[in-house]
């Protein structure tokens, strides 16, 4: 369970974060089928055979080295390093935070960058042929509402099979066209750049800006998760229009 994985990390910032992993179900099969050991040789007893005289070897002729050129360190061409991911432009100081719940799971998102809440009063319009993530489409004003299926689209497809009936709230990601479905939201506070463990690779879970330390939830970086949105959009071929 992810609370007995919890005590046995030291570091209270990598038992959370190991803990949100546990949650988010992304921890790695360490399960390995062992493969059986190849037999030993069997020792063959082998016949002396009376060693030949080496053959001598002819001496080559010397040839002069070819001169060496000088090469100004100019004239290196030196590798580019690479540029560490950077961390959001609003995690430089203090900012709000919303804290709302998924399937159990708490996740975080700025409310700099939390565009509306709409209440969920209807079902959501679905759409034929989409991909398990996306619900459907929510009237919104002078536009329709890309509602996903948060549980899914975080969890890949290992998301309880009622989440969607706990959906009561749809979080609208900044000025996009895109929200995120979730089961209920709680207080805002005020959170500060040092209590957040940001991450220093986004190659999984790119969405995850970092892990909010007190209140053991994941901090959602908004414009990536539009992007990704965005990109999967294309991807899927969907007509959302």
């Amino acid at each position: 369970m992810p609370d007995k994985k919890l005590t046995q990390v030291a570091d209270p910032s990598s038992a959370i974060a190991s803990y949100l992993d546990e949650l988010l179900h992304t921890a790695t099969d360490t399960a390995r089928q062992q493969e059986p050991e190849p037999p030993k040789p069997v020792a063959r007893e082998r016949t002396r055979v009376a060693p030949r005289p080496a053959p001598v070897a002819k001496k080559a002729p010397e040839v002069a080295p070819p001169p060496i050129k000088e090469q100004k360190v100019a004239d290196i061409p030196s590798p580019p390093e690479a540029e560490p991911p950077g961390r959001p432009e609003w995690s430089d100081k203090p900012f709000e935070c919303l804290i709302f719940s998924v399937a159990g799971l708490q996740l975080a998102v700025p409310l700099i960058l939390l565009g509306a809440i709409h209440r969920i009063e209807e079902p959501v319009k679905p759409i034929p042929g989409s991909p398990r993530w996306y619900m459907g489409m929510r009237p919104d004003r002078d536009h329709n509402l890309r509602v996903v299926d948060t549980a899914e689209w975080i969890m890949a497809g290992r998301t309880p099979a009622n989440a969607r009936d706990n959906y009561r709230f749809v979080i609208r990601l900044d000025s996009s066209e895109w929200g995120l479905a979730c089961d209920g939201v709680a207080q805002s506070f005020t959170l500060k750049p040092d209590e957040v463990r940001w991450r220093t690779a986004r190659s999984k879970r790119p969405w995850l800006a970092g892990t909010v330390i007190d209140h053991m939830c994941a901090l959602i970086d908004v414009k990536t998760m539009a992007d990704l949105l965005v990109r999967a959009e294309r991807e899927h071929h969907l007509d959302l229009s």
